[in-house]
């Protein structure tokens, strides 16, 4: 319904043309029937009134010739189709009657013709009643007079003419006839003219708007292409932006971890032996300060180890020194010992570029840091391996796990992981279910080298 509608909204003028064109053409198809049929029935009413003509002449001829074989032979068997002609001419004249009442035409020779019939009549009953009365010749004389004779050729002339009235009415009614088929003829004719016009409008319209959506499709898919250039433009310098942050930060930090090695380190180092040359000077003497020495060099000793883990931190120089599968090793081991649970490492030897090894170490890095805020495991796995031709490593743990599908308050941790995987066109997964742990997996090609500008 609504379809039709919009068709209608969209091409008024043409469902105004096909409206009018098909009441119009019902209009006409019933008008042309009605005024047919009562052609027809006109034209067949006539074939009747002229059998009723003729059998008026049949009558009056069965009426005289019963009447003349009574009074030559004096049988009353006559008398029988005698008065059954008389009754059938008299039933003859009020058909005729009641068919050319409305007709002015034939209304002056139809009353002559019921006059003459009268008189016919007339005549032959008192040539019945002198017979009757025993008057034959009386009777004979009248029978043999014109007056019987001279009635039955007026009746005859006023049939004729009758008849040839009737063919006039039946002519006109056939003019008639053929006026309305002509008038029928010439509105089908006007009526397919116009549906040929609508329909020509209609295919116009069709065609205006196909040229149209085709356009439009053009149109949008040339703004699709631009945008889709746009969209790989602004991803390949998104990514490149990524990487170059990315990579600003690891020099931010290397930079920050030479300078904690350098300086702080130093600076450490020669308090903690100048803190032993003054206990070796002290000797025995001052107790007191021997115990502040002490604590000193313990103090020393803690912050040398605290500012070597945030250096290795920084700067994992395991990754550098002993490799991929080391340092991970070193990682879960720190980080079991610190939280106190197991990790189960699978760690096998795969090639990857430096680029590549950093960014799956500082994937693990934070894949243990977020479960060690959030998960609550009591164990910990750790897998690294190359399968199907592409490096794949994993964390899993046992934890409370989380709802994938509702936006977590803070995703910046997950959403840097992503990214840090994206721009080595790698491909990162989560995969978690509350009471059944996480797995962060990522996947990674192997032997990947970046652009040098990006390793620098």
């Amino acid at each position: 319904m609504l379809n039709a509608w919009t068709i209608v909204k969209g091409n008024p003028l043409v469902c105004s043309l096909a409206v009018l064109a098909a009441a119009a053409f019902v209009f006409v198809s019933e008008i042309s029937y009605s005024q047919s049929r009562a052609t027809l029935e006109r034209l067949a009413q006539g074939q009747r009134e002229r059998s009723n003509v003729r059998e008026l002449q049949v009558g009056v001829l069965d009426a005289e010739t019963a009447q003349r074989g009574y009074l030559l032979t004096g049988r009353k068997a006559y008398l029988e189709p005698y008065t059954s002609s008389i009754k059938g001419v008299g039933e003859s004249l009020d058909l005729l009657d009641h068919h050319y009442a409305g007709t002015p035409l034939t209304h002056t020779t139809l009353a002559a013709l019921r006059r003459a019939v009268a008189a016919k009549q007339d005549e032959m009953q008192q040539t019945l009643r002198l017979h009757d009365e025993g008057l034959a010749t009386a009777a004979l004389e009248l029978l043999i007079s014109d007056v019987g004779t001279a009635e039955m050729e007026k009746i005859r002339k006023l049939t004729i003419e009758l008849l040839r009235q009737d063919i006039e009415l039946r002519d006109g009614h056939r003019a008639n006839l053929q006026a309305t088929l002509a008038l029928s003829r010439l509105g089908v004719a006007s009526l397919s003219l116009i549906a040929l016009i609508a329909m020509a409008l209609y295919l116009g319209n069709r065609m205006a708007l196909r040229a149209n959506q085709v356009e439009l499709k053009r149109v949008a898919q040339v703004e699709h292409d631009r945008l889709e250039v746009e969209v790989r433009q602004r991803t390949a310098e998104l990514t490149d932006l990524t990487r170059h942050l990315l990579t600003a930060r690891e020099d931010e930090r290397n930079r920050l971890a030479r300078n904690l090695h350098d300086d702080l380190g130093g600076l450490l180092t020669s308090a903690k032996l100048d803190a032993a040359r003054i206990k070796a000077r002290l000797g025995n003497t001052a107790p007191e300060a021997q115990e502040r020495l002490v604590h000193l060099v313990a103090t020393l000793n803690t912050s040398i180890a605290l500012g070597r883990r945030i250096i290795e931190d920084l700067r994992p120089s395991t990754l550098a020194n002993l490799g991929l599968v080391s340092a991970l090793e070193i990682l879960a081991r720190e980080f079991g010992e610190r939280a106190g649970v197991p990790v189960h490492c699978a760690l096998a030897q795969v090639k990857l570029s430096a680029t590549a090894e950093l960014v799956v170490y500082r994937l693990v890095q934070e894949a243990i840091t977020n479960l060690s805020k959030y998960a609550k495991a009591s164990q910990v796995w750790i897998n690294l391996l190359e399968r199907n031709g592409r490096v794949e490593a994993s964390v899993r743990d046992d934890g409370v796990g989380f709802d994938t599908t509702i936006a977590p308050t803070s995703a910046y941790g997950l959403l840097g992981m992503r990214y840090r995987v994206e721009v080595e066109l790698g491909r990162l997964a989560v995969t978690s279910a509350p009471g059944r742990g996480t797995t962060v997996s990522l996947s990674l090609p192997p032997s990947l080298s970046l652009p040098a500008s990006v390793s620098a």
